[in-house]
């Protein structure tokens, strides 16, 4: 008769936990893994290419994407120019949007306008100079 193969379990029998060495190794659940993390490496990698669409589809790095700018309002630039009390401001940076209104003329730089806020700026004798 064929000899079959002893289960693998049959060997860790009478020993007091089954081969991870102290018993202070395998105490407690942080032994059998967290809630989503059961099993081995391969197991949760092939699970989550699986199953998170953002991974299988993904083809290397992002393409770059440069920042969005700042936005400050007319509003906001008179308030500030109010307690500098300077005819000239420099926001690198910063777009300056047609919120408010101007009360004098300035010298806005900064590294975009919105139209409106262009021609508010000029028509309160100002310049809008980008950067």
């Amino acid at each position: 008769m064929v000899v079959r193969k002893e289960k693998r379990n049959r060997k860790y029998l009478g020993s007091r936990r089954w081969g991870v060495g102290n018993i202070k190794n395998a105490r407690g659940a942080g032994d059998r893994g967290g809630v989503g993390n059961a099993g081995s490496r391969k197991h949760k990698f092939t699970y989550m290419t699986a199953k998170t669409p953002w991974l299988r589809k993904s083809k290397g790095l992002a393409p770059w994407k440069p920042k969005k700018p700042k936005e400050i309002s007319l509003s906001g630039i008179s308030k500030i120019i109010e307690k500098s009390g300077e005819s000239s401001i420099e926001l690198k940076g910063y777009k300056v949007l047609s919120n408010g209104t101007l009360e004098r003329a300035v010298t806005i730089k900064a590294s975009g306008f919105s139209k409106n806020a262009a021609e508010k700026i000029k028509k309160a004798g100002g310049e809008a100079i980008k950067i």
